[in-house]
Order: structure tokens, then sequence, then C-alpha cells
């Protein structure tokens, strides 16, 4: 065996510490380039560190943790939202509403409510010091915790968070492995989410708080798996309370309990439970930011993402141009409100049409429905591909690990100065992303069922690990 076949782990290691460790002490978003060699750089040993069959699943955590841990120190560079969450956290700290009030409003009044106000503020930018918050309660109190343990301290809020983030993404990897034992797939699937670099960059080292959510949402699942309806519940709107995202896949429970239960008339009933357990939880959790003004601010700032913001679309940029080109402006107003109604359409459609009795069966109609909004969004930011990774590790569909690798491609939009959008890069990002989507979905499993009239998950079993890792 030769030198580097015997240590070609060790490594891969060592190479991604040090990319790792360049990307987050040394590049600003801006250096494209640098941004782009780094990223490829990752996923190469990503991937090479994926299909070693011989590593045990005890190394892949230890690197996995290691890996978060360089940037334990690191300030986010990739994005500036973080300001924003410190604000929040310090405003509940000092006993005022974050929703209720605007930074903007504060800074030119020369009010400052909060330590560092002013620092905050030019962090988070004009844009976001303009609007409503609109991070839901229990990210609020993530928020919080971090004020709690520094509120004169930006880096100090910065570390708290990121511990944060990482013991959410520990209890990602508990809960998701013991998922997967239950439903017979390869426990290793679960280093698709784990270690993916776009995970812990993205996640960890820019704090987006998508692994709380998905902490929540995948134990939910697993619970409802054991059939414990009421924890599954209340874990499903902790979810919600983190980001609004899984609120989209509450219609898809209706075959779950309805279709599975021997009575349609007691299987309504557990529905109906279900779903009130998960609205009450979410109202009981947003009660102590209660107020008439509650309400419509947050609808107002989440409303924005519909008919304001564009950034990384793919179907939607195409009605765009079709709008210019027949009305000569921008149709974000009207496309923006069609986008839900095309939306809850293909819910419905995956509700009462495809089958969803079993966890493998809910899983992929999750994956699918928030792939269809993703695909038409407005907004399409990178970290929301998270929730798409975390769902294909239970299934058979890898296009959201592509796809986390070429959405490296929607940040050249930040090397210009002020930041532009490069078409042609986002046009090679979907072209790539939906011949692979069409491949996996369409072609890949009818050539799979002709070979051996075997399902998808039946082969994975056989062929382990590797062939889950495949893109």
């Amino acid at each position: 065996m030769s030198f580097l076949k015997k240590y070609s782990s060790i490594i891969l290691t060592f190479v991604s510490v040090v990319l790792y460790f360049l990307f987050a002490y040394t590049i600003e978003r801006t250096e494209f380039n640098k941004l782009l060699f780094l990223w490829i750089s990752l996923f190469t040993c990503y991937f090479a560190l994926l299909r070693d069959k011989e590593l045990s699943f005890a190394y892949l955590t230890g690197i996995a943790v290691l890996f978060r841990f360089v940037f334990f120190f690191a300030t986010p560079n990739l994005s500036q939202d973080f300001y924003r969450f410190i604000w929040d956290g310090r405003m509940i700290l000092e006993g005022l509403n974050p929703y209720l009030s605007l930074p903007q409003t504060f800074i030119e009044q020369n009010n400052y409510p909060v330590n560092q106000a002013k620092e905050l503020y030019e962090g988070m930018g004009t844009l976001n010091g303009s609007h409503y918050t609109n991070y839901p309660p229990v990210n609020q109190l993530c928020f919080l915790i971090a004020a709690l343990f520094a509120k004169n301290s930006i880096f100090g809020s910065v570390v708290v968070m990121r511990v944060l983030i990482i013991l959410a993404d520990i209890g990602i990897l508990y809960f998701g492995k013991k998922l997967l034992e239950r439903l017979q797939l390869p426990v290793k699937n679960i280093f698709l989410y784990i270690l993916n670099p776009f995970v812990i960059i993205e996640l960890t080292g820019n704090l987006h708080f998508e692994p709380v959510m998905l902490f929540f949402l995948v134990w939910s699942i697993y619970t409802l798996h054991k059939q414990k309806w009421f924890l599954a519940a209340i874990l499903l709107a902790c979810s919600v309370s983190v980001k609004l995202i899984p609120l989209l896949f509450l219609p898809l429970f209706f075959q779950w309990f309805v279709k599975n239960d021997f009575s349609l008339l007691k299987g309504f009933k557990k529905l109906a439970f279900f779903y009130g357990t998960v609205v009450l939880t979410i109202i009981l959790l947003f009660l102590p930011f209660y107020s008439p003004e509650l309400i419509s601010n947050y609808t107002n700032s989440v409303g924005l993402w519909f008919k304001n913001f564009e950034f990384n679309a793919s179907f939607y940029y195409l009605a765009r141009e079709i709008g210019y080109l027949f009305r000569g402006y921008n149709e974000i107003a009207i496309i923006g409100k069609i986008i839900p109604i095309l939306t809850v359409c293909f819910l419905l459609i995956l509700t009462f049409f495809k089958k969803n009795k079993s966890t493998k069966q809910l899983t992929v109609s999750m994956l699918f429905a928030l792939s269809f909004y993703y695909f038409l969004t407005t907004t399409m930011h990178p970290w929301y591909i998270a929730t798409l990774l975390i769902l294909s590790v239970f299934t058979q569909y890898r296009y959201a690990v592509l796809w986390s690798l070429v959405v490296i491609l929607s940040y050249q939009a930040y090397a210009n100065s002020p930041w532009k959008e490069n078409l042609w890069l986002i046009t090679l990002e979907y072209i790539i992303l939906y011949t692979y989507v069409i491949w996996e979905v369409c072609i890949k499993k009818k050539t799979h069922s002709k070979l051996s009239g075997k399902n998808c998950y039946e082969k994975e079993k056989e062929s382990g690990f590797k062939t889950t890792v495949q893109i």
C-alpha cells in the first residue's frame, strides 16, 4: 500500500483544515476568484473523504466538529446578518420588543438603545436596518442568549451564537443517525450534510441559524416515525419558530394521519390534534412579544421577500425578462403574488396525489415541495439550500449536494461595487442544477427500475455508502 493511499484521509483532513482556515481568516466576499478556488478545493476534499469506505463514523464525526472549530474565532465574512441578530438580542435584554421598532429610527434620532448601537447599525447596513425584524421567537431566544453572555462585545456575541449553531449540528447528527437506522438507510448518509463545506462555511462560519431550525425538524420527523404525534407537533412548531419555512410542510402530513389509520374519523381527529398543537405552540412562543403592531410589522417584513427582494432566482428571472419584453418594467409585484399560489397548488398535488404514508415517502415529498418553491422564488440565498440537503439525506436524491457546490456562482455579485449579479453565471448555475435534476429524477430512476426492478432504497442498501454520495 502506497504512502498516499495509506494516509490519504489524514492528508485530506489536514488540507481541509488549512483551506477552512484561509476561508475563515483571509478572504472577503468581494474576492470572488479566491472564494471560488477555496470552495472548489474544499468540495474536492469533501467528496474524496465521503468516498473512502474505510473511514469510521467516529472519525468523520471528529473531523466534522474539527472543521467547525476552525471558524470559532472568525468574524463572518460572507454575510452581515449577524449584526442584526446581535441588535435584536440586546433589544430584548433591555426589555424592548425587537418587532416594534426599526434600528434606523433609533440611529436617526441619536438614540442608542443597546450597547455598540452605531457599530451594529453600520454592520447590518441601511437596507437591513430600515426593515422590521422577521426572525421568529425561538431564533430571538438564541440572540438573547448571545446578549446575556456578551452584551458589550460583538466578537463575544459571535462566539456564543457559533457555539449554539455547532451544538445544533451535533443534535442533527445524533437524531439524523437514529432516523437513518430506523429507516434502514446507510447511517453515513448524514455526512452528506454534516461534512458539506457549504454547511460549515455558510452556517457555522456565517452564523445562519438553519441548523437550529433543522435540529428541531429532524427531531420532529424522528419522533413522528416513532408514533409520538404530540411531541413531534411541538418540535415542528419550534422549528417554525426559528425559521418559517417548515410551515410549507404542514399539508403533507394529511396522508400520514388520515390514510394510515383504520378509522377515517379517528385519522382526521389525530390530524386536527397535530395541526392544533403546532399552531397553539407557535402562538404561545410569539405571545411574549405580542402587541397590536406585531402582526402588521411582521407580515410586512416577510412580504418583502415576495414583493421587493431579488437574488439568485431562476424561473422568476425568466418571468421578469418576459415582463420587461412585453410590459417594459419589472413585474415582481405581480409575479410575487403568483409564486405562493403556484406553490400551494403543487403542495396540494403532493398532499392528495402522491403517497406520503411512510417516513421515506414523506421526506421525499418535503424535498420536492421545498425544491419547487425555491425554483420559483424571487430570492434564493445560498443558505436556504441547507434544508434541502438534510432532507435529501433520507432520500435517494442528491441534487441538493450539487446545488450546494454550484451556488457559489451567485457570490460573484458581491465582487462588484455596488453589488450586481452576473446573469450568465446565474444561468450556468441553474443549467447545471436542472440538468442533473432531470437526469436524477426522471432518467436515472427509470433506468434503475428497468435494470433490476428494485427500488432505489434497496439498491443503496446493497451497494452501501459509496452509491449514496455519488453525484
